[in-house]
């Protein structure tokens, strides 16, 4: 089988050998059904063109349509990458911790690694610094590259140019994500379908501008898609019915939806650093049509009566080499949420203190696992007393078949409430948008072809009805020095007599919830507002040196794999493109300390 595998990708991702969980790879020959192979051939052309003025006839669609045969394969293939998964494959364990549970997880908050033993001991802390593992996010961004390439340049997609487009969005998606995590990309050489270096990495908000651009071109052309023949029409859904997982509806209307709530978001990154732009982006999005019901939610949701198991399942509870964050479950508890009741499991061992002799018996405390703390090197509870620490419910069906969310309604309400507060055009006041973000914002899907445990529906009222937080003390059983005072202080009712700082908290709060478990997005959004508050980091400082007491990591180190090319365009193109050092203290280019109002 002749694979077009990219060379940067290999030396940027190397295979590893570590005993439990981390494959991470590029494009290999463990093709599924879904999966076509890859084109020996690489295309280079015009991938931002969007051109929907000109009709094909009939002929030149299908012919376009059989050019493009194993390239909607790929489609399939990149659609499930974004979603965590691989090799045409739904999302799955592997490769979930490579692109989240090493890196964002933690640094966002949500969890805490427990144990490097199967890291080879390379990981100490969760702030430490390995490039393998903070690759991960961009050996995924690579490999969805390697598939939607050729799409995006053949000249063929020019004649079903809806397809092009949505490609062209899904890799606008893991582009910004990428931005956002990195500072800074080779967005254009990839792109382009370039393959070897030297790769140029452009600032941050030169690509923002770029997606921005694309993202109208995206929605210009799919709002058109009901001017088409209806027989050009029916060839187009056609394609979605086979090659589209990430929809619930295989419906264009939602994949333009979906580029709207990609422009909200990125416009309520920038609203620090640009914030003029910032408006216009959101209230354009807004009044074209951001996601707006539950049929517009996208992710991978698992068929009519076979959820997908999430991945998160056998990485906590199977595994065991990730824990609850202290930061969540204080934050959670603080708040009386109704995940307290169902979803956070208590404590599955004896957890005995060191100094005093103090047990805590099984199943008997919710307890999180403070950021920073060294790890042990085992996976087994004899000798490594972090194993009994929290997790979420194992056998809870609301745990066990979260739906990978892409992107979520209750996220758009929130991100239309923060607007609202500010005074845009969003459609409606922030107290309205912030109350349905709350009530749509548990973590599993209710759709009723899927599962329905109203948990969550029959406690949010009460929990909706809090005027103030509960008072809260986080206790580490084995560790008395990590104890602390919850940072939560708001409540969850909305006030409007509240100063517009903590309605911003509320907001961001609640929407930091209401994205669980999707780290990238928490960790920018905490980086961005300073919301919601967690518990000071453990030993920042072992990372790469930049880091004191206290603070939160900005960015990850640019990625360029273990190659003195790599390194090079890094130094060459790079550091200019982040404005500074290559460390975690220094920020992308939203990222200030300037107030949030």
């Amino acid at each position: 089988m002749k694979l077009n595998i990219l060379k940067y990708a290999i030396a940027a991702l190397p295979l590893v050998g570590f005993s439990a969980c981390l494959d991470f790879d590029t494009p290999s020959d463990e093709f599924s059904d879904t999966e076509k192979e890859l084109d020996p051939i690489v295309y280079q052309g015009d991938a931002d063109k969007l051109d929907f003025s000109v009709q094909p006839t009939e002929e030149e669609v299908d012919q376009a349509l059989a050019a493009l045969d194993n390239y909607l394969g790929n489609f399939i293939t990149a659609q499930y990458y974004l979603a965590g998964g691989k090799n045409g494959a739904p999302p799955q364990e592997h490769q979930w911790q490579y692109i989240f549970s090493l890196n964002t997880d933690c640094y966002a908050g949500y969890f805490t690694l427990i144990n490097s033993a199967f890291m080879a001991g390379t990981i100490p802390t969760t702030y430490s610094y390995q490039r393998d593992y903070c690759e991960g996010p961009y050996g995924r961004f690579l490999d969805m590259k390697s598939y939607l390439g050729n799409l995006l340049n053949i000249e063929a997609s020019n004649d079903v140019v809806e397809i092009k487009a949505m490609a062209l969005l899904l890799f606008d998606i893991a582009a910004q994500e990428n931005t956002d995590l990195y500072g800074s990309i080779p967005y254009v050489d990839h792109k382009g379908n370039k393959e070897v270096n030297p790769f140029e990495f452009l600032p941050g908000r030169d690509i923002y501008a770029s997606i921005i651009q694309n993202l109208d071109d995206i929605d210009a052309c799919l709002s058109n898609f009901s001017n088409r023949p209806q027989w050009y029409q029916d060839k187009i859904n056609q394609v979605l019915a086979g090659k589209d997982v990430l929809t619930q509806n295989k419906d264009i209307e939602t994949w333009r939806r979906m580029a709207n709530s990609l422009k909200l978001r990125m416009a309520m990154h920038v609203v620090k650093t640009m914030p003029d732009r910032a408006k216009q982006w959101a209230e354009e999005a807004v009044a074209s049509g951001v996601i707006e019901s539950k049929i517009h939610e996208t992710g991978v949701f698992g068929a009519t009566g076979m959820p997908v198991v999430h991945p998160l399942k056998v990485i906590l509870c199977d595994w065991n080499d990730s824990r609850l964050n202290a930061s969540f479950v204080s934050l959670l508890t603080s708040l009386n949420h109704p995940w307290v009741d169902y979803l956070l499991a208590k404590n599955t061992n004896p957890i005995i203190n060191q100094v005093t002799g103090d047990v805590v018996e099984p199943n008997t405390m919710i307890v999180g696992v403070r950021a920073g703390d060294f790890m042990e090197g085992s996976q087994q509870y004899f000798s490594n007393m972090r194993y009994a620490y929290s997790r979420m419910t194992p056998d809870h069906d609301d745990f066990l078949y979260m739906p990978v969310y892409i992107f979520k309604w209750a996220e758009m309400d929130f991100l239309r409430a923060e607007g609202a507060l500010r005074g845009w055009a969003m459609g409606g006041d922030p107290e309205s948008f912030y109350n349905r973000g709350i009530l749509n914002a548990d973590c599993g899907e209710r759709h009723e072809e899927y599962l329905i445990t109203g948990e969550y529906d029959s406690r949010v009222a009460d929990y909706m009805a809090q005027t103030e937080a509960t008072p809260y003390t986080y206790v580490d059983p084995m560790d008395y020095s990590n104890n602390m005072e919850s940072l939560t202080k708001i409540g969850v009712k909305w006030d409007n007599s509240d100063d517009n700082e903590v309605k911003l908290e509320k907001i961001i709060t609640q929407k930091y919830i209401a994205m669980f478990p999707y780290s990238y997005e928490a960790w920018t959004e905490m980086r961005r507002t300073g919301y919601p508050k967690i518990f000071p980091v453990k030993n920042p400082g072992i990372a790469d040196g930049s880091l004191q007491y206290g603070d939160l990591i900005r960015r990850m180190h640019l990625p360029h794999g273990d190659t003195q090319a790599g390194q090079e365009d890094v130094n060459n193109t790079g550091l200019e493109a982040i404005g500074g050092p290559d460390l975690y203290s220094t920020r992308v280019f939203w990222d200030t300390e300037a107030s949030n109002f």
